[in-house]
């Protein structure tokens, strides 16, 4: 068994774990220059995958990756789809687009995400945009690819991974008011929050959904990454408020280990999820530093009732119900 840790980069852990790479499909949302998901797809691109499908807004922020991809495995068929999580008829149409083109889905990789908006804002589906973007758009998606990822998980398994966020300690899921009263008690983390303790819930009741069909899921905390464009446009006092939100959520404990990670090291715990065999029996958990950290979750990620209560809230937002019988 490979021992990894903070340290460890996104690299070190595609190279022990390339068998779980080669030949695969793999769909990852966010993947535009200089941020986690395209650091997440170049590692990869060194285990020599078939298929690499990268959905994200603009082509022209995600070309540079795709060229680098394709220097690093020529094999490796690289797709470009355009795709807007904010807007559940984008999702409709791209999955529509996805199903034509592939056989089966070995790995899916939620990763796309914003952060922090500063005023509130709905999508043109009515949600607030975090919850719209980070989660529902994200539920949506990974459902209707759900008879793709069945059938890789019949063949040999398939895996499913959240990027969620230590952030999530900001807010739990407002099941009743995930529109804060229309804006009116809105506030840019308690959002966030919300949205990545959603990716949380999701992937654990994924796990339940799914257990025994072959196809195991988990969400995760890549920890603090500074240089990606995702927070670029948070300034230092909305760091320093988003801060203060998290201290009194852990009574005073601090978020993160002070020394941020790099680019690469922010994607290895997502790449462990994605193909590490050692997580085979621990599907549903919250992953942080490339091991299981599901016991230092905050009680409002966790539990039967608020993994339920979400599923609910996702399917009334999408106008769909999804089973896996």
């Amino acid at each position: 068994m490979a021992i990894f840790n903070a340290q460890t980069s996104g690299d070190e852990v595609v190279k022990a774990f390339a068998p779980s790479v080669a030949g695969k499909t793999i769909l990852i949302t966010g993947p535009s220059a200089n941020g986690l998901g395209a650091q997440t797809a170049l590692s990869l691109a060194l285990g020599h995958p078939a298929h690499l499908i990268l959905a994200g807004r603009t082509l022209s922020k995600i070309q540079p990756v795709i060229s680098q991809i394709t220097a690093i495995s020529p094999s490796t068929l690289v797709t470009f789809i355009e795709l807007d999580l904010s807007s559940l008829s984008s999702v409709r149409k791209v999955v529509a687009e996805i199903n034509s083109k592939i056989d089966k889905l070995d790995i899916l990789i939620n990763n796309a995400g914003v952060m922090a908006i500063k005023d509130f804002k709905k999508s043109e589906d009515g949600i607030e945009m975090q919850f719209a973007t980070n989660h529902i758009g994200h539920f949506l998606l990974t459902n209707l690819l759900m008879e793709k990822i069945l059938k890789a998980g019949e063949e040999k398994g398939a895996k499913i991974v959240n990027v969620s966020s230590g952030g999530y300690v900001c807010g739990a899921v407002r099941f009743e008011d995930w529109n804060f009263k229309d804006g009116v008690e809105y506030n840019p983390w308690v959002a966030y929050g919300q949205s990545k303790t959603a990716n949380i819930l999701f992937g654990a009741e994924l796990a339940e959904k799914l257990n025994g069909k072959g196809v195991l899921a988990f969400s995760l905390g890549p920890g603090l990454v500074v240089d990606t464009k995702l927070q670029a446009h948070v300034t230092p006092e909305m760091f320093g408020d988003g801060y203060k939100i998290a201290l009194e959520a852990m009574k005073g404990e601090p978020l993160y280990p002070l020394d941020p990670k790099t680019l690469d090291q922010g994607t290895s715990t997502t790449l462990y999820g994605a193909l590490s065999p050692d997580v085979k029996e621990i599907s549903g958990a919250f992953l942080q530093d490339c091991a299981d950290s599901s016991d230092t979750l905050l009680s409002h990620a966790k539990g039967a009732s608020n993994r339920e209560q979400l599923w609910a809230l996702s399917e009334k937002l999408v106008g769909e119900k999804f089973a896996y019988a």
